[in-house]
């Protein structure tokens, strides 16, 4: 702990010219991913049918896929949903048939597949199968089934970007009212800086991207505005403080007097959301993996983006003194 009671004294923005070289290379990337490749939208945004299967001994799923297009179905999406015998099945919306038909046909289809040897059994392992339902009998039971409609998928997707641009307006206005608008826009451009690199990864790894994903990306947006913003207030307060130093020596001083804060609170947010990644299973995998990606670029962004932002723009210590008012004409007067 004696570490983290030393304020230390790194010349972080003697290196804003580095950190935007790698900044700007990261965000050429992801915008060049998200322009040709796009995000890889699950069908949340997409529309279609998920059906999640649980089988009673470890499958394939190359095996469940091969089953599946043997059968005709070869826009199927199959992956696997927490353990090895935990499958989840997508597939997209078909204007000639029902959700409902969709997900009986696969799950008859995996049925018969799997229980194929029973036939001959003296219980009549098939019959026993499509009665019971159950794991034990079948080898494949049904969990759950999900439908989302396209025209549902493409509100959420409009929603969900509104959402974010509303989120950095409002945060361009408090900032400006709280600060200084020079401040106001580094911590804009932090944030933008932010949820582009995150989206990026998404497109450029191809990971599912849904709306626990998308709520992981605002929740991004708030974490790293905060940690902005604990930057930006001791900036203020030093500015008024220190009688002497150019305004780059302030803006370090200050981030390295809240350094140890910033490295704490991202430790311990990120050993929740690496716990989170670890144990959560694959519905949170998403979410999980979309909060560790912003809180790294978040606490780089909080340094290295916003503060030589508002140093480029030109702040000095005139801008951030307090407005005195003139005194009213005759409140003086015995």
């Amino acid at each position: 702990m004696e570490l983290f009671k030393k304020t230390t004294n790194v010349d972080f923005l003697g290196k804003r010219r580095l950190a935007l070289a790698c900044s700007a290379m990261l965000l050429v990337i992801s915008i060049a991913s998200l322009s040709i490749r796009g995000l890889n939208f699950g069908i949340d945004f997409t529309g279609g049918t998920l059906v999640e299967l649980a089988y009673s001994d470890a499958v394939n799923p190359t095996e469940v896929r091969g089953v599946l297009a043997d059968a005709g179905i070869t826009d199927a999406v199959v992956q696997y949903f927490g353990t090895s015998r935990d499958i989840m099945i997508r597939l997209p919306v078909d204007a000639t048939r029902a959700s409902a038909d969709q997900s009986s046909e696969v799950i008859t289809i995996l049925r018969d597949a799997r229980n194929e040897t029973l036939t001959d059994s003296p219980e009549g392992g098939i019959q026993r199968c499509l009665i019971s339902g159950s794991v034990g009998d079948c080898h494949v039971q049904m969990r759950r089934v999900e439908f989302v409609g396209p025209q549902v998928g493409d509100e959420l997707t409009e929603k969900g970007g509104l959402a974010m641009l509303y989120a950095l307006i409002g945060i361009l206005i408090y900032v400006a009212f709280r600060f200084e608008w020079r401040f106001a826009v580094g911590s804009v451009l932090a944030l933008v800086h932010d949820v582009l690199i995150t989206l990026g990864v998404f497109s450029v790894l191809a990971f599912e991207f849904s709306l626990p994903v998308l709520a992981a990306v605002l929740a991004v947006i708030g974490y790293s505005l905060n940690d902005t913003i604990v930057v930006f207030d001791r900036i203020r307060d030093n500015f008024r403080k220190m009688r002497k130093g150019l305004p780059s020596e302030i803006m370090n001083r200050s981030i390295n007097q809240t350094l140890p804060r910033t490295v704490l609170t991202s430790v311990t947010t990120l050993l929740v959301v690496l716990t989170l990644l670890l144990v959560g299973g694959e519905i949170m995998k998403g979410f999980a993996i979309a909060l560790l990606i912003g809180i790294v670029i978040g606490t780089y962004s909080s340094i290295f983006v916003a503060s030589p932002s508002v140093l480029m723009l030109g702040i000095s210590r005139e801008d951030m003194l307090p407005v005195v008012k003139e005194a009213v004409e005759g409140d003086s007067a015995p």
